[in-house]
């Protein structure tokens, strides 16, 4: 393996709106950041991990509701110059400039850029399909994970799939184990492996001990926690999926939940055959 290859993933921030803020400042693991739990805190996740010496910038742009509808010329709104890095995230950013974004990220160095929506509005279907063409032509790695939480390894982004296994954020992935409580089965404790970007995975597993498996008790158990943390991601119906985004994050973790405890309900059943033999 090459020096380059032991060096930390860079990352560079460009954004205009408050949500990439949280995945920030849940990737440096701020200990101001996840007060879900308030006087319950068992700082879960502090001193587990941070990834503050991989970044390189967080730029933030104006808002888009202080600059024109049509922008003539988006380099002027810019970031005068992009420090070397791996991958860019962005994020709220007017649609003008998020198409413009490219170019300069392929004038700098970056490798790959990852633009979550969590509003379809932000990145409607006709601008992400412009932006994937230009990446394309640019040779740029790029996703547009719906939302943020959906991002999963893909084989032909090496640096997108190298982001999420070092930093340990995209689709949730969780281990849970079990125990039999007046015969009822109950997750015992839930650990998580991989979290939503957003930080929302270690409140959500958390909330998740001592609750029973049944499907009713916990599905609601999962929406309770997913909307509490809470998620950020718009309730407008997205055109594309035809589902609000809040609604597919709280699929998404329901799926991984359910993933889990299937696993381990295996687990058991093996060891106990073991047991048996």
């Amino acid at each position: 393996m090459s020096q380059k290859e032991h060096e930390p993933l860079a990352l560079v921030f460009v954004y205009s709106k408050d949500f990439m803020e949280r995945v920030i400042r849940n990737l440096i693991n701020d200990p101001s950041f996840c007060k879900s739990c308030g006087l319950y805190c068992e700082s879960c996740k502090y001193n587990v991990y941070s990834f503050v010496q991989n970044v390189r910038a967080a730029i933030q742009l104006p808002n888009t509701s202080d600059l024109p509808a049509f922008i003539d010329n988006p380099e002027e709104y810019m970031p005068k110059k992009l420090p070397p890095a791996d991958i860019c995230l962005a994020s709220g950013l007017h649609k003008d400039l998020l198409l413009e974004l490219p170019n300069h990220l392929k004038a700098a160095g970056v490798k790959a850029l990852i633009a979550p929506i969590e509003d379809w509005q932000e990145v409607p279907m006709g601008i992400r399909k412009q932006l994937e063409n230009r990446c394309a032509e640019l040779g740029l790695e790029c996703a547009f994970p719906k939302p943020f939480c959906a991002l999963e390894p893909e084989e032909d982004k090496p640096t997108i799939t190298r982001f999420i296994q070092e930093t340990r954020v995209g689709r949730p992935l969780l281990e849970v184990t079990l125990r039999m409580v007046d015969k009822k089965e109950v997750i015992e404790c839930a650990v998580v492996r991989r979290s939503a970007p957003c930080g929302s995975t270690w409140y959500i597993a958390r909330k998740l001990a001592g609750v029973p498996t049944k499907k009713e008790e916990l599905y609601d158990a999962i929406a309770k926690a997913h909307h509490s943390f809470p998620c950020t991601a718009t309730m407008s119906t997205d055109p594309e999926t035809k589902e609000p985004i809040l609604h597919i994050g709280g699929f998404t973790i329901r799926e991984e939940v359910e993933k889990a405890i299937e696993k381990e309900r295996e687990r058991i059943k093996k060891e106990k055959a073991i047991d048996v033999s």
